[in-house]
């Protein structure tokens, strides 16, 4: 079956993939929109593991204040180069998961470093495998890999801190 490339346009603005791999996830899959955006968001998966020992010197500090000024937070997250750090992309990163510590109010990065003592899960309390609040399907770290495969640099939130007022 012959790829258009209007369905070839569609699957790179989903995905952030290339030209190219977006043509050959398609072939791949015989058209099969859905397939093409499993096989690339695989591979984007297959690329982060490959990228995580790059070091992440640049980046952003995302401010985010929320209630009325009421809870407030601050994130850093950092990428590998200041081009990657400007693209809208990692801004709406940063943003996205400024909202998440707002709204989860997460006890640490990882599950590992999660406190003995804690109300739920060590999942439930970790930023990185806490559920988007934005699309429930996914997590931070999925959030964090998309990105990693769209900019081809590792991406990683290096820190946070939530502030609410009289807490």
């Amino acid at each position: 079956m012959a790829v258009s490339t209007e369905d070839v346009k569609k699957l790179r603005e989903e995905t952030g993939a290339g030209v190219m791999d977006a043509k050959r996830a398609l072939d791949e899959t015989d058209g099969n929109f859905e397939k093409a955006k499993a096989i690339l968001r695989e591979r984007g998966i297959a690329a982060a593991a490959k990228r995580a020992e790059r070091e992440t010197g640049q980046g952003v500090v995302e401010a985010y204040i929320h209630n009325g000024g009421r809870i407030g937070v601050i994130v850093e997250v950092q990428c590998e180069t200041d081009f990657v750090a400007r693209t809208d992309t990692f801004r709406q990163l940063a943003k996205d998961v400024a909202m998440q510590v707002a709204a989860m109010n997460p006890m640490a990065l990882t599950p590992e470093d999660v406190p003995a003592e804690h109300n739920g899960t060590a999942e439930e309390n970790a930023l990185l495998t806490q559920t988007f609040i934005k699309d429930g399907s996914r997590t931070i770290q999925q959030l964090v890999q998309d990105v990693v495969a769209t900019t081809g640099e590792n991406v990683r939130i290096a820190r946070f801190s939530r502030f609410e007022l009289g807490a």
